[in-house]
Parts: C-alpha cells; structure tokens; sequence
C-alpha cells in the first residue's frame, strides 16, 4: 500500500500543467532529499525510545496530507509543503521498520528469516509502483488528477491502517510485552529459549555478529529521546562491526538507487518508442521484484556455505557487470540485462541490511539504523550530481553514463572479499 501510489507517473506532469518551470521542479527534490536527510536520525532516536509503529502508523498520514494538497491547492507552496511532508515520512519510516522487523522477529525465535521477511516486502513495494503505473493510465483518463490523487491518499490511508498492526513489544524489566496484548517473556516463542532447545548453537555457517544485550536494555524506556541518540553513537564509536556493516548499506545502495530514476531516458536511447517505455520499465522493476523473493534464499545458502560475504561481493560484481553491459548496448537485450542488473543489486541490498541488524546489539537499533539512511541519502545526492555531469559536462550518453556508474560496485566487492577471513577484532 506504501508504493501503490498512483500519484508517482503523473506528478511531474501535475507540476508542469501548473506551471513550474525545470529549476522550480529540482528545488522541489532538494527540498524532499533535505527534509529526509535532516530528520533521519531525530526520527531514529524517536523511533527507539518511544514507539515505532507510531511512526509507521503517522508516516503514511502525512504523505497523504501532502497529496491532498497537491490536489487541492496545486502550487509551488503546496507542492514543496507536500514533498516535506512526504521527506517526514521516509524518515519517520527508515530504521523504524527495519528495527521493529528485526526485534520482533528474534522475540518469536525467527530472527534468521528477517532477509526472507523483508525482501518479501521489497518485492511487494516494487510490484505495488509497478502497479500504480498500470492503474494510473485509466483512472487518469477518467478522472484527472483528482481521481489519481484521491486513489493515493486511500493507498496511504490503507497503509497506515495496516501498520496498526504491527506487534511492537516494548518495556524493560517486566517481560515482554505487546501492547496489542501479545504474551510474556521466555516463552517458547522467545529467542533464548529456542537457543537453549537447540542446544545453545548457532546454525552451521552462521554469522550472528556481537553477543546480543540483554533483553531488558534493549527496549529501556528510561533512556529517553536525548539518551538513545547517545546510546546510538557509543555503539557506533565502540563497535567496529557495527561501523563496517553500516557504511556498506549506503555503498550498496546510493548508486542503483539513484539510476532509477535515469531508467525512462535509458529506455528512450535505446531506441523504443514512447508509448513502449512503461512496457521496458516494468521489464526492470520486474527484475527488481525477484531480487526481493530471492534475498532470503541467497541468504540462507550463503550462511550453509559459510560464505555470507563472498556471495554478496560476488552479486555486487556481477550485477555491475550486467549493468555495464546493459547500457552500452543500447537495445532491448541490454534493458533486460539492466532488469538482471537491478535484481541483484535488491538482493544485495537487503542483505547489507540483514548484515547490519545483526551487528547491532544495544537500545538504539533505529537510530544506527537511520545513519546508514543518511549516508544512503548523502551517496544518492552525490550520484545524482555526477550523473548531471556525466551527461553535461562529459557529453556521454545514458548508456555510457549507466556503465561509469557500475564502477563504484566493483571497487566495494574487492574489499567485502579481502576482509572475508578476518575476525571482528
């Protein structure tokens, strides 16, 4: 429901209908990159030491408010009060929903299907904005941007609704607790007691990362907003673990995270028509989507093999080869190859972020969390620049431009690879 927005394929047209010329749409994406950016980690600390599923639950309800605007009240002021709106609540859901994922996993002794879990929902959101692509053709068509609008301000309506229901067990020393009304403590579910049935071993090829905290600081409500961020960067500072897993999340993101937006441009240089292009796009969103299904099985096997970082140094290099590849072809086999390249690169991605969770073992998961949404937001603003000038400056194409930028992936795999054997001291 988060991404069945059918807003998304229209509202660059909702902005030029009005008037907005093309600097008045980039200080429009500034303005969303920035407020992004400067509420993650406030919102991380937040998320830790109050409530996550709130935030789950108010995201949604914001961007729906800015949509309404949009409608309403299109302008330049409206728009840029809706896109700090819509930053709001990508920060308010970054580190909130991985964290919540990934705790109230381990509490119902499943935290070794968090990748499986959450590359499923990956999958979903992309299958959802592919979605809203097909839908919002005819419900254009019918009602204009008000029917489009009104359409994303119930998807965003539903999502909130489902976040209700999130199981979120908070409070220390008493148990853990659900406050839907969920059980108790060291029940079967629990992940200590379904280490202790299994004879207190980790599976075989299994990476876990620092001893967990206890579980009654993990969740401490005494630490307060100003105490969890503090938390957040003591274990930062203390654990070098914890700062490799998270520097990798942004460098395995910010790059192919960026081109997604370059993807219509690369399409029309291949020489597809216009009214083929959606076609082409879903072709790689498609490949996007099955990165989602397959991370949790790429995962296990590569925990079995006990090789967890081999197998993703060797995605990011292969997936940078196929999108080399695939734009410097310039044809419909090299768009295809773009969809294989953007598949593994998801797979890839929620990997580096099952890597991370499983290094952090203190109160402020969200917090640590959102940092490495920060460091994604700062590499997606830097490719965004360089591509600018790969296209200006350097004159090349957006095949070529495509190849350059798969440059960065096979300098991270070399080094995922020279620190394979080494211990965390």
């Amino acid at each position: 429901m988060d991404d069945f927005v059918l807003l998304y394929p229209v509202y660059a047209l909702l902005f030029a209908d009005h008037g907005l010329s093309l600097w008045q749409v980039s200080s429009l994406f500034v303005i969303w990159s920035l407020t992004s950016l400067l509420l993650e980690v406030p919102s991380g600390a937040w998320a830790d030491a109050f409530s996550r599923r709130l935030l789950l639950c108010a995201g949604p309800l914001l961007t729906g408010a800015g949509f309404t605007l949009w409608i309403v009240a299109p302008s330049y002021g409206a728009f840029a009060a809706g896109f700090v709106l819509w930053g709001a609540k990508g920060a308010f859901a970054s580190g909130a929903l991985e964290a919540l994922l990934y705790e109230e996993l381990g509490r119902a002794g499943a935290a070794d299907r968090y990748a499986r879990t959450l590359g499923r929902g990956r999958a979903a959101g992309t299958v959802g904005v592919m979605a809203s692509m097909a839908a919002a053709a005819p419900v254009f068509a019918a009602g204009g941007y008000a029917a489009v609008g009104a359409a994303s301000v119930a998807s965003c309506l539903l999502g909130a609704a489902v976040a209700t229901r999130f199981p979120e067990h908070r409070g220390a020393g008493e148990g853990v607790r659900d406050d839907r009304g969920a059980g108790e403590a060291d029940g079967p579910g629990d992940p200590g007691a379904a280490r202790a049935e299994s004879g207190g071993t980790e599976p075989a090829g299994s990476d876990p990362g620092p001893e967990p905290a206890p579980e009654a600081d993990a969740d401490d409500p005494g630490l307060g907003w100003v105490g969890t961020l503090r938390a957040g960067f003591a274990e930062l500072r203390a654990e070098p673990a914890v700062r490799g897993a998270l520097l990798l999340v942004p460098a395995v993101v910010a790059v192919w995270g960026s081109l997604d937006e370059y993807t219509p441009y690369l399409v029309r240089e291949a020489g597809v028509a216009d009214p083929a292009v959606p076609l082409y796009l879903l072709l790689i969103w498609a490949g996007a989507a099955a990165g989602g299904l397959l991370a949790g099985r790429v995962e296990e096997r590569g925990r079995a093999a006990r090789t967890p970082a081999g197998v993703l140094a060797a995605l990011l290099a292969g997936s940078a080869v196929a999108l080399a590849a695939g734009g410097l072809l310039g044809t419909g086999v090299g768009i295809a190859l773009v969809g294989v390249a953007f598949g593994g690169f998801q797979v890839a991605t929620v990997l580096a972020e099952a890597r991370l969770q499983e290094r952090i073992t203190g109160p402020a998961r969200a917090t640590l969390t959102s940092l490495a949404g920060v460091g994604t937001d700062l590499g997606t603003i830097t490719v965004y620049g360089a591509y600018g000038l790969l296209g200006s400056a350097a004159g090349l194409g957006h095949g070529a431009a495509f190849a350059v930028c798969a440059l960065p992936y096979l300098v991270v795999a070399p080094l995922l690879l020279r620190g394979r054997g080494r211990s965390r001291a």
